[in-house]
């Protein structure tokens, strides 16, 4: 029978990590027997393994084009393969498949993790006198586990994954051959078309969606999952809650819910973040020819964390996923938590890896549709993405000691957290002069709602009613020194209308204003900013009153005394520095 991918994704790497093929050169039957005992023996969750005959390797990679295996041998091959098998203790069977690349033939032994684990296998299965040992692997290669690792495998007997788990409580007529024919499609598997005249019995067989005797035939938790059209019906809580918070944690706000088999649940909501959620912002200057392009929340990252919520979540619970759209960050919650290998401490310094799956056949199949990357580097592109996109980093919650849920919290880029610029366009970017006066214009006419008392402070003219006088005025304060640079209208107006907001900063916080350009922590900002020691009462004095005014803002709202918390000067503080240093020049 096919694999479930095709041949070349399966030597890209793309879809199957390095750790979970072996390349033989040929046919040789003890290594590849003690490989086989340790993909089925599954020692961290990690799901199938590979082992492709007719390839041979240079440090783990496949060597192309490759050496070939000759058919003529497969009826050999495959009586062998039997019979060293029955070897196995308890007896283990794999797939194999012959495939076709570089205009040659390669034998393809696809290793499903075991239900009966503990295996074992004779060191050699051609000796006549047979040794017999567990094997697992670790790293890249199948070895004989210490006294430690033996008695972890053998507790795992009856720790078989839930998503691989029988369910006993549903028919393998509940799934779908349309949806599994859609994902053999999807990854190119031969099986796809071979697959056309098959009953779903045959099929979900085929896909190891299946146990048992004919008579006595269930489906796996994970065909339930992933390839029925019943999911909500046997897994009530496997769907996913969206709910948009725009004033924050408050009403009003709005909720739509993703059911489906839980692919189709992740791509639904991906697709709405990107369409409904995601926006650009395009910052042209007049100096370079590069323009500075930034999301306010990169894509990568948001597919990354929720594709792992997905692939991680406790699917014997009823709690349902959930992404919050806040006004300054997203945030995805998963129950039960992580695995408890996994500690807070590993999450704040980046370097995380699951010590054993969850969802050892999810991960297989999410990783087969590219919908999740590979073993341990999930959290890394993350933060990778954010980094790039000049965003402040990820907040992982592990929620310890209770570990009942955890939440990865992205936070919005700088430029996008003040709302009313959120509607800043190309238009204004490009240096549309046309397009400028207009604004300059309106806010002439709108002149009454600008100053009311003599001293009205900037929160005070923006606290009016006009939501056209708020969203081009902001306008024209983001875009004001790279569009009109040394406008004589532009510096009465700005002085007219902010001298009283500017003076009122102390020259310590302008300090503050122009360190933090790009986000700084409370210790850069009172150590090398101000020269001060870090200390509560600089913080007061210093930093605090910016915030009230909206000079600088958190890069972490929701947390304020979180660790990675950094400040940055919003646009108003922008222009605070601006009036400050035109009233010195002149």
């Amino acid at each position: 029978m096919s694999i479930l991918v095709s041949i070349e994704d399966l030597l890209s790497g793309a879809v199957v990590e390095g750790t979970r093929m072996e390349f033989k050169k040929g046919w040789n039957p003890a290594p590849i027997m003690r490989s086989i005992c340790a993909f089925a023996n599954d020692f961290e969750n990690e799901g199938s393994g590979y082992i492709i005959v007719g390839v041979d390797e240079s440090d783990g990679k496949p060597i192309r084009p490759v050496e070939g295996f000759n058919p003529d041998s497969l009826e050999r091959v495959e009586k062998e393969l039997i019979g060293f098998c029955n070897l196995i203790n308890p007896s283990y069977f794999p797939r194999i498949s012959l495939e076709e690349i570089d205009r040659k033939h390669v034998l393809v032994i696809w290793v499903p993790a075991g239900s009966n684990r503990p295996y074992k296998v004779p060191d050699d299965v051609t000796a006549k006198h047979k040794t017999y040992n567990y094997r697992i692997r670790f790293r890249s290669n199948s070895i004989v586990p210490n006294d430690e690792q033996t008695t972890e495998l053998i507790q795992l007997t009856a720790k078989i994954p839930f998503d691989d788990r029988v369910n006993t409580f549903a028919s393998v007529t509940d799934l779908s051959k349309t949806l599994m024919r859609e994902h053999l499609q999807e990854t190119h598997s031969k099986l796809y078309e071979e697959s056309e005249d098959m009953s779903v019995e045959e099929l979900a067989e085929k896909m190891n969606l299946s146990q048992g005797a004919n008579e006595h035939l269930f489906p796996k938790n994970v065909g339930l999952l992933m390839f029925s059209k019943k999911t909500q019906e046997y897994f009530k809580g496997a769907v996913i809650d969206l709910v948009e918070f725009p004033n924050g944690l408050a009403n009003p706000y709005t909720e739509k819910q993703f059911d489906g088999t839980i692919q189709k649940q992740l791509i639904d909501v991906l697709g709405y973040i990107k369409t409904n959620v995601i926006k650009t912002k395009v910052i042209k200057h007049s100096d370079r020819e590069k323009a500075d392009r930034f999301d306010n929340y990169p894509y990568d990252a948001i597919e990354e964390a929720l594709a792992n919520a997905v692939f991680h979540r406790n699917y014997e619970l009823q709690d349902p996923i959930e992404v919050r759209i806040l006004p300054e960050a997203i945030e995805i919650i998963s129950y039960n938590g992580v695995d408890p290998s996994l500690k807070q401490a590993d999450f704040d310094a980046g370097k995380v890896r699951a010590r054993r799956y969850r969802n050892r056949r999810v991960g297989e199949f999410l990783k087969e549709l590219r919908l999740t990357e590979g073993r341990g580097t999930g959290i890394p592109t993350i933060v990778k993405s954010l980094t790039d996109n000049g965003s402040p980093q990820p907040i992982f919650d592990a929620n310890e000691p209770e570990r009942t849920h955890f939440i990865v919290e992205i936070p919005i880029h700088p430029t996008f957290t003040d709302q009313d610029n959120d509607q800043v366009t190309d238009q204004v970017t490009d240096q549309d002069e046309s397009y400028i006066n207009n604004i300059i214009n309106e806010i002439d006419n709108l002149n009454s709602f600008i100053v009311k008392e003599e001293n009205a402070t900037y929160d005070q003219v923006t606290d009016q009613d006009s939501t056209s006088f708020k969203i081009h005025l902001n306008r024209l304060l983001e875009h004001l020194q790279k569009v009109l640079g040394e406008s004589k209208i532009l510096d009465e107006k700005l002085i007219t209308k902010y001298k009283a907001s500017a003076l009122d900063v102390t020259d310590e916080q302008l300090k503050v204003l122009s360190f933090a350009k790009s986000p700084k922590s409370n210790k850069e900002i009172q150590e090398e900013a101000l020269g001060l020691r870090t200390h509560t009462d600089n913080f007061k004095n210093h930093i605090e009153p910016l915030l009230n005014k909206g000079f600088i803002r958190r890069t972490i709202p929701s947390k304020p005394t979180s660790k990675l918390q950094k400040y940055f000067t919003t646009e108003r503080g922008n222009t605070v520095i601006y009036i400050r240093e035109k009233l010195i020049k002149d």
